[in-house]
């Protein structure tokens, strides 16, 4: 078996940016600096950093790229996992308004990763500490985190996008799933429904706490107990949103008081819902009122026409790529306050007042 020091650098994580820092004779922050933005460290010190990566074989090639040319014009975006293709197209949405703002700026866009498994982490915090890369979005996920490395120490100015992390000190631009999820529910109510189903997200994730908040939000306001409000899902990602959807009409079948209104977290849940349901001799919205989150184009031709909340994707990359700008090459901010891009709430035919 070869030892670490016979491999070349790409064939493992190598030595970490605290070694580098220690033979080289500073701080980790000044390393960390020198590979983000080397514009903001004496040519010395950069010198002498290159030099102990290169005799450690930490990211040789892409640190010496970074610290010779002085920046770079590719920002890379970390997605949540695999790239996912259900109707909903999430992902291609966001990665199709960043990429236009990027270009639009003169940037271009790296995918870092098709999974979050540790390789992938590794090649994402490799790219990050080696000064290959000027700047990162990171999709509704949390910082890549391993082998004792954190993409929070690599100094690179990071935008989280579509979930909250300013408590943190990471810009985060995200829209108001709370109140949207709010008002669309006390839209329900004010047709008139009582009981409603509501399809979840897995279990504590952000957007799942959310919007769950939000539909218990408008039952209370409306003097309704939160009782009214039956869950089902919670356990799987939003990926598995067909399945979730199809779990959640099997679920509906098995109750003795059955709900009039749904509220699903994502497209792809109540599009697969509405279809079993259907399959079963309901009719919606004359049995059952239905309304998703996302906004995806499919759902004006579903049938009925699926009313669903839709997420300002182009303005929130706009507005992730104007705030990643700004912070690249500033000294360190920490952001308390995230940047909310209101959703719209779209009403169609899958609602209406219930039978009865």
């Amino acid at each position: 078996m070869k030892n670490n020091k016979d491999m070349p650098p790409e064939e493992h994580s190598g030595p970490l940016m605290a070694d580098v820092a220690r033979l080289a004779g500073v701080a980790i922050s000044t390393v960390s600096r020198a590979l983000a933005n080397p514009g903001r460290v004496n040519e010395k010190t950069r010198a002498k950093i290159d030099a102990a990566a290169k005799q450690l074989g930490y990211t040789p090639n892409a640190m010496a790229r970074g610290l010779r040319v002085g920046k770079s014009n590719t920002v890379m975006i970390i997605l949540p996992g695999s790239l996912y293709y259900g109707v909903s197209q999430v992902i291609p949405q966001v990665l199709q308004s960043i990429n236009r703002a990027l270009l639009e700026n003169g940037y271009n866009l790296m995918i870092a990763n098709l999974g979050r498994d540790a390789d992938s982490e590794r090649h994402i915090l490799d790219l990050a500490f080696g000064g290959t890369v000027r700047g990162a979005i990171i999709l509704s996920s949390k910082l890549p985190e391993v082998d004792g490395r954190s993409l929070a120490n690599t100094g690179l100015p990071i935008v989280s996008m579509l979930l909250d992390m300013s408590a943190a000190g990471l810009p985060s631009v995200v829209t108001n799933d709370r109140e949207a999820v709010r008002e669309a529910t006390a839209e329900m109510i004010r047709l008139g429904h009582r009981r409603f189903l509501y399809i979840a997200g897995p279990e504590d994730n952000y957007h799942d706490v959310e919007r769950y908040a939000g539909a218990l939000q408008a039952v209370r306001e409306a003097g309704l107990s939160e009782e009214a409000i039956s869950r089902s899902g919670g356990n799987l990602d939003y990926q598995e949103g067909f399945a979730i959807g199809t779990q959640a009409a099997a679920d509906f079948a098995r109750m003795a008081e059955r709900p009039t209104a749904v509220i699903a977290t994502s497209d792809d849940m109540a599009i697969s819902f509405s279809s079993r349901i259907q399959r079963s001799g309901l009719r919606i919205p004359d049995d059952l009122s239905v309304v998703s989150f996302d906004g995806s184009p499919v759902c004006e031709f579903c049938s009925p026409p699926l009313s669903t909340i839709s997420q300002p994707f182009e303005e929130m990359g706009q507005v992730a790529v104007a705030r990643l700008l700004d912070i690249i090459g500033q000294s360190e901010k920490e952001w308390e306050t995230p940047i909310v891009v209101r959703s719209r709430f779209i009403l169609r035919e899958s609602m209406a007042p219930p039978n009865g």
